[in-house]
C-alpha cells in the first residue's frame, strides 16, 4: 500500500461501542426458550461471558464468540485487539482457550486486500500469544469490515468463575484502567493526544491471562469483564445474576488518561449513553460524583479489564501478584459487595 489505509475512516462506532444495547438484548434474550441439559453449566440465563458445557469430572468446554468494526486505524493492531477482546470472555470464567475461528467481514472493493491479511495476522500472533491455535473461519463480502473469534476453551468444572459467584463482603478489584470508548472518540475529534491514544491502544492488546490465572489460584467465584456496557453495565449484571448489590468508590477508579478530559469537552460516544438509559435507576450515585464521572461508569471499554468479587482475606495477596506478574495493568480495588438491596450499584 502507498499510504496506510485508516481503518477509523470506515466506522461510526467502533469496537465494543458498536453492541447492540444492553436493554434491546435483554428483551430478545427473555423470549428464547431455556435450555435444559444437566450437563450444561452455564448457558444464556445470567448473561454471562460464555456457555459452558461440561464433558466429565475433570473437563468442562468454555465456547464464545465477538467481533466488531475498527478500534484503531492499524489493522494489525485491529486484529491484535479484536482477538484479545474475544479471548478475554475464556479468562473472565478461568479457563484457558484451545482452539478459535476467524469471523471477518470485509469489503475488497473498497479496503486494499493487504489490509484483510494484515487483520487475520494481528489475529493470529494474540491468539498465538495466549497459546491458542486459529483452525479455519469465515469471511462474508460486507462494509464497514468487522472481526473476532468464535473460541472454544478449558477449565476444570471445580475452577469454574462466572458473574453470579460475588458474595456479601467480598472485595472488588478492576484489572484495566476504563476510558477507552472515550480514547477512541476522542481521536476521532481531534481531542485526544498521541500519547493518550497510545495508551488506550496498548491496555487494549493486553490478554486477560494474569488475572484469570490468579482467579484460579485465589479461588475467585465471582468474575466478568468489562466490554461494551461498561463498568456500570457489566457490575449491574454480576450483581443481579449474584443477587447481591455493589459499592463502587469512583475515586478508586483507575481511568486511562486524558479519558476524564476528553467527556469534559463533551465528546462522549452514543453507546454511553444507550448504557447509562440500560442500568437507569438501578445504579445510584451520590452527590459528591460528578458528571463525567459518572459517564466514564458507563463507557463501552474493548477488550476491557477483568472485574472481581474477591474474599477480603486474599485481596492484598492477588493484588501483588498481579501486579508482579502484569507490571503494566493497573489493577485497584474498587469497592465491595453487599446484601441485595433496593438499588444495585452504589457509586459514592
Amino acid at each position: 500500500m502507498d499510504k496506510p489505509f485508516d481503518l477509523l475512516s470506515t466506522i461510526e462506532y467502533g469496537g465494543c461501542s458498536a453492541k447492540l444495547p444492553a436493554e434491546l438484548l435483554s428483551e430478545v434474550l427473555k423470549e428464547l426458550p431455556v435450555v435444559l441439559d444437566p450437563k450444561l453449566m452455564v448457558d444464556a440465563g445470567t448473561h454471562d461471558d460464555a456457555g459452558v458445557y461440561r464433558l466429565d469430572g475433570k473437563r468442562a468446554l468454555i465456547f464464545t464468540t465477538d467481533f466488531f468494526p475498527p478500534v484503531c486505524s492499524d489493522p494489525f493492531e485491529f486484529g491484535e485487539i479484536a482477538a484479545a477482546n474475544a479471548l478475554s470472555d475464556i479468562y473472565a470464567m478461568g479457563g484457558s482457550p484451545l482452539i478459535a475461528l476467524n469471523l471477518m467481514m470485509f469489503s475488497a472493493e473498497k479496503i486494499p486486500l493487504e489490509v484483510f491479511g494484515e487483520i487475520l495476522r494481528g489475529g493470529n500472533e494474540k491468539v498465538t500469544e495466549a497459546g491458542a491455535l486459529i483452525v479455519g473461519g469465515h469471511t462474508l463480502d460486507d462494509h464497514p469490515p468487522k472481526y473476532g473469534l468464535a473460541v472454544l476453551g478449558m477449565v476444570h468444572p471445580d475452577q469454574l468463575i462466572t458473574n453470579a459467584g460475588a458474595k456479601p463482603g467480598d472485595h472488588l478489584i478492576l484489572t484495566k484502567r476504563i476510558g477507552s470508548g472515550a480514547l477512541v472518540s476522542g481521536q476521532k475529534n481531534g481531542l485526544a493526544g498521541p500519547d493518550e491514544y497510545r495508551g488506550a491502544i496498548e491496555q487494549m492488546k493486553q490478554l486477560n491471562r494474569a488475572g484469570a490465572e490468579m482467579a484460579a489460584k485465589y479461588g475467585i467465584s465471582g468474575m466478568t469483564d468489562i466490554t461494551g456496557f461498561g463498568l456500570a453495565g457489566h457490575a449491574l449484571k454480576m450483581a443481579v445474576a449474584s443477587g447481591v448489590s455493589l459499592r463502587i468508590q469512583a475515586a478508586s477508579v483507575p481511568l486511562l488518561p486524558g479519558a476524564f478530559r476528553i467527556f469534559e469537552k463533551g465528546s462522549i460516544p452514543g453507546a454511553t449513553f444507550r448504557n447509562r438509559e440500560y442500568t437507569g435507576d438501578q445504579v445510584h450515585f451520590t452527590r459528591g460524583v460528578v458528571y463525567s464521572m459518572k459517564m466514564l461508569m458507563h463507557d463501552a471499554q474493548t477488550s476491557g479489564g477483568l472485574f472481581m468479587s474477591v474474599n477480603p482475606d486474599h485481596v492484598e495477596d492477588l493484588v501483588n501478584d498481579l501486579k508482579t506478574s502484569e507490571p503494566e495493568l493497573s489493577v485497584a480495588v474498587i469497592g465491595e459487595v453487599l446484601s441485595k438491596s433496593p438499588r444495585r450499584i452504589y457509586v459514592e
